[in-house]
């Protein structure tokens, strides 16, 4: 069998993805562009969503775990009124209520009061997340539903504003990763006598990453490796304690519970320490130094 060709092409790129298109057809793209088959990114967008997906190229994507349960946030409509199969305006309406127009101080005390802070959630059948090795939008897809354990989840933020519309609400949602946004806004439709569906989700940030930062698939922008690493704690190594990493060796775990990025005196990412033992930490991604 032969080898695999080692990646040659290494680094960030965060691409506004544009409506119709799927997560994957923005990593397809950019394997055409770059020539390099080692592409991953840090959490999916729906096909209708537009917004920020942060994709690593090359030796990047060791490093897209650590990135996958940062903060994100989102903006979008929440329709009330109507619930929908796919909670969001692409699918098809399931019921209708009578709801009248909606009191937007009664949504903020209820979303005070159930959607803020630690909360259970369950995933909703179109997500991505995977039971028994299949997907469960591929599982609705075959009009099978099956049952799905609420998962905790974090919610820093969840603001509402109104609209022209009476029957719509303009919300912006902070959140930790694992969080479904559709979910929230069918929950809030729920909890105020009715049912909702959501519309334009719009993701703007992940961690530190944001769009104004964003370039397109059709012209990406490569930023360097150590882009991977913003949002971490970084520290400079010595020339000794760079051997000790390339021997894999543990050493004392920095203040806090990590991760934590390692440079050479250049700036240059040498690996990724990850809390081991007691007070040690040990490097669980190496990229090399000196």
């Amino acid at each position: 069998m032969a080898r695999r060709r080692p990646p040659t092409v290494h680094g960030l790129v965060l691409v506004d993805k544009a409506p119709a298109m799927t997560s994957h057809d923005a990593v397809y793209a950019l394997r055409k562009h770059f020539g390099e088959k080692r592409i991953g990114h840090t959490g999916t967008l729906d096909p209708d969503a537009t917004g920020l997906l942060v994709i690593g190229v090359g030796n990047a994507t060791r490093l897209i775990r650590f990135m996958g349960e940062m903060d994100k946030t989102y903006s979008c409509e929440i329709v009330f009124g109507s619930e929908t199969n796919t909670l969001d305006d692409s699918g098809e309406v399931t019921a209708r209520y009578e709801m009248g127009p909606i009191d937007i101080e009664r949504a903020r005390t209820v979303i005070a009061e159930n959607l803020v802070g630690d909360i259970l959630q369950v995933p909703p059948m179109v997500s991505a997340l995977r039971v028994d090795g299949v997907r469960l939008h591929e599982l609705a897809r075959q009009g099978i539903e099956v049952e799905r354990v609420a998962r905790p989840i974090h919610v820093y933020d969840f603001a509402v504003e109104a609209t022209d519309d009476p029957m719509v609400l303009r919300a912006q949602v902070r959140c930790g990763g694992g969080t479904y946004v559709r979910s929230l806004g069918a929950d809030l439709g729920t909890l105020l006598g009715g049912g909702a569906h959501i519309r334009t989700l719009r993701r703007h940030a992940i961690g530190p990453y944001s769009l104004e930062q964003s370039c397109t698939v059709d012209a990406p922008v490569l930023l360097p490796v150590i882009e991977a690493v913003r949002g971490m704690e970084q520290h400079v190594l010595s020339a000794d304690e760079i051997d000790d990493v390339l021997f894999g060796r543990v050493r004392e775990a920095w203040p806090g519970n990590g991760p934590w990025a390692a440079l050479d005196e250049a700036g240059e990412l040498v690996a990724v320490f990850e809390k081991w033992r007691d007070t040690l930490a040990k490097p669980t991604v190496v990229f090399g130094g000196r």
